[in-house]
């Protein structure tokens, strides 16, 4: 079975406003309608959003929709996040693609590849990644000599030579279930914040020797989040600029 996993819980502080972020209009439609198009490309079996923030308001805008609600609250991380799908997905076999809610320009070709490759290689985990002209502030994908995927290193850990890197995480993943809720029980809060991040999963899951992948695309326009009313603005005008989606990678 395929799932998957929209993070929708977050406050938005840095939007200035009382409405959740996932529901600032773009083009006339709330970010989340974006990012589940993006979703529904894959044909899901089940469709699971975490929500937390103002959560009836997310709720009420997608009534009509086949989808299960969570809530976390209060939120402590985007591990913990997904943890709350857990029951949802208790016993099942198969993959589960991870979303951000607020990611309006993302592509569901691109998410069929990245679940392709994830599939092939049968791989625990599967990173979907970017390179960025200015990576600041982003988690670094670090790979060998010979291109594998090693880790993700966020910012505030990386030396000055990983901060060079300019390749990022998205925080778009695919997981197999089992592999994935198996890791996230090992996942502590060991950061000043006391949050369970979702990507220490992948680092446990590197550390036991299970297959990950990043697979990076070219268009880094697809994967980036909405965060200040300057960036919605920027993507309005993206999507406005062109009458197709960004260019297939």
């Amino acid at each position: 079975m395929l799932a998957t996993i929209i993070l929708a819980a977050g406050k938005g502080k840095r939007m200035d406003s009382d409405l959740p972020k996932v529901l600032h209009p773009l083009s006339g439609k709330p970010l989340i309608e974006y990012v589940l198009s993006a979703a529904d490309y894959l044909h899901p079996d089940e469709t699971i959003i975490v929500i937390g923030h103002k959560r009836e308001q997310v709720q009420e805008r997608l009534i009509g929709r086949t989808v299960q609600f969570v809530v976390q609250d209060p939120p402590k991380g985007t591990g913990h996040a997904v943890m709350q799908a857990e029951s949802a997905l208790y016993g099942k076999l198969g993959d589960v693609v991870v979303l951000s809610g607020d990611v309006p320009l993302l592509r569901g070709e691109t998410l069929a590849r990245l679940l392709q490759i994830h599939q092939q290689n049968q791989n625990a985990a599967s990173v979907l990644s970017t390179v960025l002209p200015n990576p600041t502030g982003y988690g670094r994908i670090v790979r060998d000599t010979d291109g594998a995927f090693q880790a993700i290193i966020e910012e505030k850990e990386a030396s000055s030579d990983i901060k060079k890197i300019n390749e990022i995480n998205s925080g778009i993943y695919a997981f197999n279930i089992q592999e994935l809720f198996e890791y996230l029980k090992h996942v502590q809060p060991d950061n000043r914040k006391g949050e369970y991040y979702l990507t220490d999963v992948i680092g446990l899951m590197v550390e036991a020797g299970k297959r990950v992948e990043a697979h990076a695309i070219a268009d880094f326009r697809e994967v980036r989040g909405i965060n200040t009313q300057q960036e919605l603005k920027d993507a309005e005008n993206e999507y406005s600029s062109h009458s197709e989606s960004p260019k297939k990678c």
